[in-house]
C-alpha cells in the first residue's frame, strides 16, 4: 500500500487496559488468577461430564461444549493481555490480529448458540416431560451441537474476510486490550460501509434471534408452571433454569449494553470494562454456576473423586 500518508502495517499496538503502573503488579496477579480458575473450573466441568456416566444427557453435552467454548474464548485474549502487561512494547503482528478477531468471534458466537440449544433443553424437559427422551432423541441434540459449530464458523470468517480486505493507515493503535472489530474499522483509511453493514444486519441477528428464541422459551416454561401452581413445581423450574438463567444474564446483559445500546457518553475506560465482563469474568464464574447450583455436577463430583480415591487406596 502506498501513498502520502499510508504505510504497510505488519502490526499493531495494544493500548491494554488503562492501569496506573504501580497497579500493574497487582491486577497482573488477580487476571491470571481469574484466568487459571476459568481454565481449571471449566476443565474440571468437561471431565467430569465425560467420566461420569449419569451425565451423558443432552443438557451436560449442551454443558459440556459451552465449557470448551467458554475455556477457548477466555484463551484467545487473556494470554495476550498478561504477555503484554509484562512487555514494553505491547504489539501483535497483523495476521496475529486477524486471527484472534476469527477466534474471538467464533467462540462468542457459539457461545451464544449453545445458550439457545440449552434454553430449548429446559424447554422441553420441563413443559414436554412424558416426551422429553422422545423430542431430544441423539439425532436432535447432534443436530443443535453441530450446527452452531457450523454457523459460528462461517459468520467469524464472513467478517475476517471483509476486514483482511481493509487497507490501514500509519495510526495503528487500538485502544483495547484485544482486536476489537470496531477499533479496527476505525484505523482503517478504506470505505468501511459494507463492514458496517455486515455488522449491523448480521451481527445484531446473531445476538437478537439467540436472545429471543431463549426469552421465548422461558416464557412458554413460565406459563406451563402457573397453569399448575406449586411450591414444588417452582422449586423444580429454579434448580432446573437457575444457573442456566443466571449464565443468560452475565452474558447478554454485558454484550446488548455494550453493542446494541450504545452511548455517545461510553468512554474507552467503560468499553473496555464491560468488555472484561463477558470476555473474562463470565467465562470464570460459569463452572461456579453450574456447580455450586446443580445437584447433578455435585454428585458427579464426589462419584468421581470418591471413586479415585478408593481406586488408589486399594493394594497393588
Amino acid at each position: 500500500m502506498t501513498g502520502k500518508n499510508q504505510t504497510v502495517v505488519s502490526e499493531f499496538l495494544l493500548l491494554g487496559l488503562p492501569i496506573e503502573s504501580e497497579q500493574q503488579n497487582l491486577l497482573y496477579a488477580l487476571f491470571l488468577t481469574m484466568y487459571v480458575t476459568t481454565v481449571l473450573g471449566n476443565l474440571l466441568i468437561i471431565l467430569l461430564i465425560c467420566l461420569d456416566s449419569h451425565l451423558h444427557t443432552s443438557m451436560y453435552l449442551f454443558l459440556g461444549n459451552l465449557s470448551f467454548s467458554d475455556l477457548c474464548f477466555s484463551s484467545v485474549t487473556m494470554p495476550k493481555l498478561l504477555q503484554n502487561m509484562q512487555s514494553e512494547f505491547p504489539s501483535i503482528p497483523y495476521a496475529g490480529c486477524l486471527t484472534q478477531m476469527y477466534f474471538f468471534l467464533f467462540f462468542a458466537d457459539l457461545a451464544d448458540f449453545l445458550l439457545v440449544s440449552m434454553a430449548y433443553d429446559r424447554y422441553v424437559a420441563i413443559c414436554f416431560p412424558l416426551h422429553y427422551t422422545t423430542i431430544m432423541s441423539p439425532k436432535l441434540c447432534l443436530s443443535l451441537v453441530v450446527l452452531p459449530w457450523v454457523l459460528t464458523t462461517f459468520h467469524a470468517m464472513l467478517h475476517t474476510l471483509l476486514m483482511a480486505r481493509l487497507s490501514f493507515c500509519v495510526d495503528n493503535v487500538i485502544p483495547h486490550f484485544f482486536c476489537d472489530m470496531s477499533a479496527l474499522l476505525k484505523l482503517s483509511c478504506s470505505d468501511t460501509r459494507v463492514n458496517e453493514l455486515v455488522i449491523f444486519v448480521i451481527g445484531g441477528l446473531i445476538i437478537i434471534i439467540p436472545f429471543l428464541l431463549i426469552i421465548m422459551s422461558y416464557a412458554q416454561i413460565i406459563s406451563s408452571i402457573l397453569k399448575v401452581p406449586s411450591a414444588r413445581a417452582i422449586c423444580k423450574v429454579f434448580s432446573t433454569c437457575g444457573s442456566h438463567l443466571s449464565v443468560v444474564s452475565l452474558f447478554y446483559g454485558t454484550i446488548i449494553g455494550l453493542y446494541l445500546c450504545p452511548s455517545a457518553s461510553n468512554s474507552t475506560v467503560k468499553e473496555t470494562v464491560m468488555s472484561m465482563m463477558y470476555t473474562v469474568v463470565t467465562p470464570m464464574l460459569n463452572p461456579f454456576i453450574y456447580s455450586l447450583r446443580n445437584r447433578d455436577m455435585k454428585g458427579a463430583l464426589g462419584r468421581v473423586f470418591c471413586k479415585k480415591k478408593i481406586h488408589f487406596s486399594l493394594p497393588w
